[in-house]
C-alpha cells in the first residue's frame, strides 16, 4: 500500500533539485516504491573530503535529500510540508570512486512528524552509511 499524498513523480523531484547543493553533488531520484525513495550520488572529487574518500557531510547531504523528497511526497504540500528536525549518521566504509545507491524506507508516519532510515551503498553493494532523520510537519 502506498504511502504518498499523491503519485510521485520523479521528473518533477529532480527538477525541484536544480540549482541546490543536491544538483551540486550530481544528487539524483532514481526510483520510487510505495513507501521509499531510492537515488544516487557519484564518488568523485566534488564529494570527496581531501584524502579522497566521500566525505561525511555528503553522505549526511545525500541522506537528507533522499529522506526530505520522500517526507514532502506524503503529505499535501499545499498545507503543511516537511522540514528536517534532527539527522544523525555513522559512516561504515570508506568509498573513493563509483557510484552511491541510497534508500531512504520510512520508519514512522505521523501527524506532526515523520522518521526516515536511509541507507547506503557502495557499487559492491556493501552498506556504507546508515542514516536516521527526523521530519518536523509544519503547517504552510
Amino acid at each position: 500500500m502506498s504511502i504518498w499524498f499523491q503519485t510521485p513523480d520523479i521528473v518533477a523531484a529532480n527538477r525541484q533539485m536544480e540549482n541546490t547543493a543536491c544538483s551540486h553533488l550530481g544528487i539524483e531520484i532514481t526510483e520510487i516504491g510505495d513507501d521509499w525513495v531510492k537515488g544516487t550520488m557519484p564518488a568523485e572529487p566534488r564529494t570527496f573530503q581531501p584524502m579522497g574518500l566521500v566525505h561525511g557531510g555528503a553522505n549526511v547531504l545525500f541522506a537528507e535529500t533522499l529522506g526530505s523528497m520522500a517526507a514532502n511526497m506524503c503529505i499535501d504540500n499545499r498545507v503543511e510540508y516537511a522540514v528536517g528536525q534532527e539527522v544523525n549518521a555513522n559512516h561504515l566504509r570508506g568509498v573513493r570512486s563509483g557510484v552511491l545507491t541510497g534508500i531512504a524506507n520510512i520508519v514512522h508516519k505521523g501527524r506532526t512528524s515523520q522518521v526516515w532510515e536511509i541507507r547506503i551503498y557502495n557499487d559492491e553493494e556493501k552498506l556504507s552509511c546508515i542514516s536516521r532523520l527526523t521530519m518536523a510537519i509544519i503547517p504552510v
